[in-house]
């Protein structure tokens, strides 16, 4: 009788190793991270080339914000079977001769404005002390206290004189450079509406598989027809805040042209929240005293235009755009503040539709949404 061969331990014997097991595949490299020095050293090279670029990249961006608000038109023109040049045309020409009609109508008064501020300031002055005399008056009252407490101090407050140097070959240097700005901002504006489509469409044919195009494809179009829809409402909205405040102060006895002025500040002032509301009050609390000689009827502009931007921040705004294009206050004023550094005024107008790309474009890629949830 024979006895059975031994098993085979060698093939029995599990592996040490599982790569070499059939069936399992290796294990992923970890993804090197960089370093915090480098991440830091990134961050200010970003920052100061947006600094330094801004010749640059705010013409882009400007044009790219109208291309925006004009696009919603657009499509409505195309439903019409109107060809899409003809249509940005026709947009582009109707904008440029809104702003021109609004800019013949405003420059008037703006340049009375200017030329006046040095004389009205004057008149100013004396309101003012008037206003505050009381405080003035308790004022004095403690120093001549102090003064007897202390001794009287014969020494006189030293004078400080500023001499400026003008520059008479500025506005030389300074007016080709912002018509050409102008320009640049005009045709890029007129191109973007154009061939903004074909130029996604041809960055798209570069993705590798169809599933991958498709996918990039419903992401872009949504992005951009509700970034399109938020910045074309938000216009209509301010557009609505400056005219109905022009109509008030118009009923309060202001001059037409000065009360279109005013309501065109305050539309241009409230696309940077917070920030633009503020220097309006201020605004028209100088433009109410300068207007009326009592102190209540002096107080009206400032008190309706605050009233008017309460009900559209707290209510209009809110319901128009929903939940959903809310953001944080406290990263909004840090954007403000970023922004308005880099970009000056620009800046501050570009801030908010730059923000609220940004989260959509975040809400929209899969793994990112609690970084959009981050902005609300």
């Amino acid at each position: 009788m024979s006895t059975p061969p031994p098993p085979n331990t060698d093939s029995a014997a599990p592996s040490d190793d599982g790569d070499d097991e059939p069936g399992l595949a290796p294990a992923p490299a970890p993804r090197p991270r960089a370093s915090a020095a480098l991440v830091v050293l990134a961050t200010l090279a970003v920052g100061y080339t947006l600094w330094a670029a801004q010749a640059l990249i705010l013409p882009i961006l400007l044009a790219g914000f109208f291309a925006l608000v004009g696009n919603p038109i657009l499509r409505g023109l195309q439903r019409l079977y109107l060809p899409r040049v003809l249509g940005a045309l026709l947009v582009l020409l109707g904008g440029l001769a809104a702003a021109g009609a609004l800019g013949n109508q405003l420059i008037e008064p703006a340049s009375e404005w200017v030329r006046q501020v040095p004389r009205e300031m004057k008149q100013i002055a004396p309101k003012l002390r008037n206003l505050t005399k009381p405080m003035l008056d308790a004022n004095k009252a403690a120093q001549n206290i102090a003064r007897a407490a202390g001794g009287e101090s014969t020494g006189k407050p030293v004078q400080v004189i500023r001499t400026e140097l003008n520059d008479p070959y500025g506005a030389l240097t300074t007016t080709p450079k912002t018509i050409a700005q102008i320009l640049a901002v005009v045709l890029l504006t007129f191109f973007f509406m154009v061939y903004g489509e074909s130029l996604q469409r041809n960055a798209i044919a570069l993705l590798p598989t169809r599933q991958q195009k498709k996918l990039t494809v419903d992401i872009l179009q949504s992005i951009e027809r509700e970034i399109s829809r938020y910045v074309l409402t938000i216009s209509i909205i301010n557009t609505a805040l400056g005219l109905v405040l022009a109509a008030a102060l118009y009923w309060l006895g202001v001059p037409l042209n000065e009360a279109l002025l005013w309501g065109t500040m305050a539309a241009i002032l409230n696309f940077a929240p917070y920030v633009g509301p503020l220097i309006g009050i201020v605004i028209m609390l100088l433009m109410g005293v300068v207007a009326f000689d009592e102190l209540w009827p002096s107080l009206l502009p400032a008190g309706l235009y605050l009233l008017l931007h309460t009900i559209e921040g707290q209510i209009v705004t809110p319901i128009v755009l929903g939940r959903r294009m809310r953001l944080s206050p406290l990263l909004l004023i840090l954007a403000l503040m970023l922004f308005g550094w880099l970009w000056g005024i620009v800046g501050l107008l570009l801030a908010v539709p730059l923000l609220v790309c940004v989260k959509l474009v975040l809400a929209r890629i899969e793994g990112l949404e609690g970084w959009a949830r981050l902005l609300e």
